[in-house]
């Protein structure tokens, strides 16, 4: 009644209508910890998306709405916050773009407590909710936050069981010999059936040619230098995603690992304990060994030429013959003279009546095997010796570069044979399918290039080997040389010519030990010079 009059509704009243709801927009992210099965049509990472979109839809009238960019970390740990699609979806959520983090359970956002407070943190700084679809709380109330830090404690948890039980698994195969994973090694398949290593013969003969020459040249960068020469490089592989993986030229990083690698000697390495393999040993056991003293021998330097500020031509090369032990260069000084001495280290570590060498004469045992090498031309012995010791190596050249030249003509035909399968690809303009076309014909160019190198070499070496008489001639010449060279370039000599020499202070006997690569340095000089003469 309004002013003493009744007033009459109508039977329909007018109500006003209810304002939309603001709408939420929701990001849903997935995690998966292995990538075993992430091929498949439908994985893991799509089964979690579903869920999430489907509660996403049951909250369709609070206004949630699924966003269409997927945040998807398949094959990474939920230990730790290094994950791509992780930080593009903080990225975002700074950015503006996300009110609402939808997961399908709270351990595939974080397995790490104190990761997941700091995730939580951000998401309070930008007012963004967060769902976890299976385990229904509320981040906004303290029971809601306290509820969320047990299952975290608990994801945690299991995430450091898992972790132990990993560990423990894996030291239990290694100690039975077994394979547990990594990156394909050369010389080496994986087996599809049972994960094992088996030999793959063609890459076996270049990973034994690596430790002969490393045998030879004793050092890193000479081998790096000869197997850029020949174009060989690490392990290459096809990985699940069908990228080519490896196949990447030797540093002395690459080849160091390869040299110390264990697998090759069929053994296995766990927590620096060595166990029996089950997979056949591509290196012997004596060549393994020598090429890991000589290792450490080089240890600091890694067989680089050291600085020699008092002239020591046998710096790293003297061996004390009595006791096996090396010798090192010393000196007194004595008014304005110095004298230099090879001093035995057993001698100098353990007292003086532990070695029966004790020391010497650092200018006498010089002159001694300086005197030796000048002998080299004219001495029917060691002429014969390195004359057959020449066509030794000229012998074992022409079988490895024929089993080289064999490799490349493999490798020619294999990719030749993937160029085919991958023809009927390239309709579809792949970018994949394409740089795996352009990596095989720069393969294919390589191979190609390598193989006509191998064939001019061969023919060389098949000609016929070194004559006696230009050899002596050439040998001959080390005297007048040697003569016109200062200290530093002596040094070089010497340990290039040089492999050990030997000192026995009980006989006064020295003995001198040739290294093969320093005599095919030396001839194949001979050899040109000889070739420039004619």
């Amino acid at each position: 009644m309004r002013n003493g009059r009744r007033t009459t509704l109508s039977a329909v009243e007018e109500v006003a209508p209810t304002p939309p709801k603001k709408m939420v927009r929701c990001a849903i992210y997935t995690r998966k910890s292995t990538d075993e099965g992430l091929e498949q049509d439908f994985n893991s990472l799509d089964a979690q998306r579903e869920s999430a979109e489907a509660y996403i839809l049951s909250q369709r009238g609070e206004g949630l709405l699924t966003l269409p960019e997927h945040y998807d970390d398949g094959g990474f740990s939920g230990g730790n916050l290094d994950r791509p699609a992780l930080q593009r979806l903080l990225t975002d959520i700074q950015a503006g773009s996300i009110q609402c983090v939808a997961v399908y359970k709270v351990d595939r956002l974080s397995r790490s407590l104190i990761d997941f407070a700091r995730i939580i943190e951000i998401f309070e700084k930008h007012n963004v909710s967060f769902v976890s679809v299976t385990q229904q709380f509320n981040t906004t109330n303290s029971l809601g936050r306290l509820t969320l830090n047990i299952l975290l404690s608990f994801a945690q948890f299991e995430r450091e069981i898992i972790a132990e039980r990993t560990r423990d698994k894996m030291s239990a195969a290694r100690r039975k010999g077994k394979w547990t994973g990594g990156h394909p090694m050369l010389g080496y398949d994986i087996d599809t059936r049972g994960g094992r290593l088996i030999v793959n013969p063609d890459e076996a003969q270049k990973v034994r040619t690596i430790f002969e020459l490393y045998l030879d040249y004793q050092a890193l960068l000479p081998v790096v230098r000869e197997l850029d020469r020949r174009g060989w490089h690490s392990k290459r592989w096809l990985a699940q995603t069908g990228k080519t993986r490896g196949g990447k030229p030797f540093t002395k990083g690459m080849l160091f690992r390869l040299l110390t690698n264990v697998i090759y000697t069929g053994k296995v390495e766990f927590k620096r304990q060595i166990y029996e393999g089950e997979h056949e040993g591509i290196i012997e056991a004596k060549t393994w060994e020598r090429v890991q003293a000589i290792l450490q021998r080089n240890g600091r330097n890694g067989g680089v030429e050291v600085r020699n500020n008092y002239g020591a031509l046998l710096k790293g090369l003297l061996q004390c013959a009595s006791c096996d032990a090396g010798m090192i260069h010393t000196y007194t000084v004595k008014g304005p003279r110095r004298y230099r001495y090879y001093v035995c280290v057993k001698a100098q570590q353990k007292g003086w009546a532990n070695c029966e060498t004790k020391s010497v004469s650092a200018p006498a045992i010089e002159t001694a095997v300086v005197q030796q090498l000048r002998k080299i031309g004219s001495d029917p012995r060691i002429v014969r010796e390195a004359l057959n010791r020449i066509e030794t190596i000229r012998c074992s050249q022409i079988t490895d570069l024929s089993v080289e030249r064999d490799l490349a003509r493999k490798e020619l035909a294999a990719c030749a044979s993937e160029m085919q399968g991958l023809a009927a690809l390239v309709a579809r303009q792949d970018p994949t399918v394409t740089g795996r076309i352009a990596d095989l014909q720069d393969r294919m160019k390589r191979a190609e290039a390598r193989r006509g190198q191998l064939v001019g070499e061969l023919a060389g070496l098949e000609s016929g080997g070194m004559d006696e008489d230009d050899l002596r001639e050439a040998l001959r010449q080390f005297g007048p040389v040697w003569d016109s060279l200062n200290s530093r370039e002596q040094a070089r000599i010497v340990h290039t010519l040089v492999e050990r020499v030997a000192y026995d202070g009980r006989t006064n006997k020295v003995t001198v030990s040739f290294r093969s690569a320093g005599i095919r340095e030396m001839c194949g000089v001979a050899a040109n010079g000889n070739e420039n003469e004619s």
